[in-house]
């Protein structure tokens, strides 16, 4: 005899606990290195950060075809997601269009301080 089913499992909800940047838009003097190269060549900077994201190298140059950039945009939002960062579309879109370098400062020091270095022994124990 079968019975029934009167209740669907729901799906597995897991709660995402989301943060801030660690540094502000405006933070990109902190790191002068880093700031001056963003500044002086953005799309050579944004083509490094894109790659060091895992992404195609050349991917950025694509934002010279619009007035908004949507490449630079699509990429805010996937280190937001990647790192659990508080945000919307909106905010994406218009520090995106707004501040171009300083955007691409931001998420290459996001992504520097969000890795882990390598330890000798994880490496010897595998």
């Amino acid at each position: 005899m079968s019975w029934p089913v009167s209740m669907q499992p729901e799906a597995m909800r897991t709660s995402i606990e989301e943060g801030d940047w660690s540094s502000g838009i405006c933070d990109c003097c902190n790191d002068m290195k880093q700031c001056c190269f963003a500044f002086w060549c953005c799309p050579c900077f944004a083509c490094i950060t894109t790659r060091e994201f895992g992404q195609c190298l050349c991917l950025p140059l694509l934002d010279i075809f619009g007035c908004i950039p949507p490449i630079t945009m699509s990429m805010r939002t996937s280190v937001r997601r990647r790192y659990g960062i508080k945000g919307s579309l909106c905010r994406d879109c218009l520090c995106s269009t707004c501040c171009l370098p300083c955007v691409w400062c931001q998420m290459s020091t996001e992504m520097k301080k969000r890795t882990l270095p390598t330890v000798l022994s994880d490496i010897i124990s595998r």
